[in-house]
């Protein structure tokens, strides 16, 4: 530990980075200290996130439920954004909030899709760089 700083200092290289700081290093082992709720098994906890996550995935044990990383999710063919969203629902746990305060309902699908169509909800669209065009030709 730095006198002048109050941070810990590290020679090593793979630690100088924010990816690899003690605190998240730690974060990703740490069982959450005490259930909030009455939620003690994984089942428990994956109903109560939501998004019918029960259902894609299953594990055996509460202390290998929270050694999962990305990477093991992956591996069981869990989604990239339902991956986000377990993570990230484990690491709010683990702080203690309660399942109100976080959990939330996928985000819904665009109605308008890519850069913009030339009709949108109904109605047609046109730009203002094609209105000044026809106005000049319209004077000429």
């Amino acid at each position: 530990m730095d006198a002048f700083s109050g941070q810990v200092s590290y020679n090593s290289d793979d630690t100088t980075s924010s990816r690899y700081s003690p605190t998240r290093i730690l974060e990703r082992f740490l069982l959450p200290w005490s259930p909030v709720g009455s939620v003690n098994t994984p089942e428990e906890f994956l109903k109560n996130i939501g998004r019918s996550m029960e259902t894609k995935y299953s594990v055996e044990s509460w202390d290998e439920f929270w050694t999962k990383t990305g990477a093991n999710l992956k591996e069981a063919g869990l989604a990239i954004r339902d991956r986000r969203y377990m993570l990230w629902c484990m690491s709010k746990y683990r702080r203690g909030f309660p399942f109100e305060e976080f959990v939330h309902e996928p985000p819904p699908k665009k109605t308008i899709r890519g850069w913009g169509p030339s009709v949108q909800n109904g109605k047609r669209i046109r730009s203002r760089v094609h209105q000044d065009k026809s106005k000049k030709k319209r004077n000429a």
